[in-house]
């Protein structure tokens, strides 16, 4: 996984690089080295990563309608 494409999977799936630091139980230094390149995204995260994001693009959460028909 490049780090544009690990950048793409988190805004896919509107994750910050320090939340998935927290999901990951990582350091927060080292996930941010995944995104610029400087250390290698892990194949196991990268493969885990990959799965939610392609998933999330698939299945986007529904939104609701703007309106006042809109309902709660």
């Amino acid at each position: 996984m490049t780090p544009t494409r690990f950048r793409e999977c988190l805004a896919l799936l509107a994750w910050s690089q320090r939340g998935l630091a927290r999901i990951l139980q990582r350091q927060e230094g080292l996930v941010r080295m995944w995104g610029r390149g400087a250390a290698p995204i892990p194949p196991d995260v990268a493969a885990w990563l990959e799965a939610r994001a392609v998933h999330a693009a698939q299945y986007p959460p529904p939104i609701r309608p703007p309106g006042p028909d809109a309902g709660p």
